[in-house]
């Protein structure tokens, strides 16, 4: 499974819930994340700013969680895999 996480290099709460997505890995079931620096682009720091971390699994859709991992909705995605 793929995911987009927006995040900031110098935020404690960006790497925590990037570490707490990858501890629901599993072998079977592989996670991939795209870890992007809002501070590299305005149009990332107007839409986002002060929400990171914020989680995505498909950038077409809502954002799954911000500030913290919602591991729930994590896993029952997961699940639908």
């Amino acid at each position: 499974m793929h995911f987009t996480l927006y995040s900031r290099s110098y935020c404690h709460l960006c790497q925590d819930m990037l570490d707490a997505l990858m501890r629901l890995q599993t072998p079977q079931q592989p996670i991939t994340v795209d870890v992007i620096d809002v501070d590299d682009d305005p149009a990332l720091v107007a839409r986002f700013d002060e929400l990171v971390p914020v989680l995505f699994a498909d950038l077409d859709q809502p954002e799954l969680c911000h500030y913290f991992l919602d591991e729930a909705k994590v896993r029952e995605l997961l699940a639908a895999c």
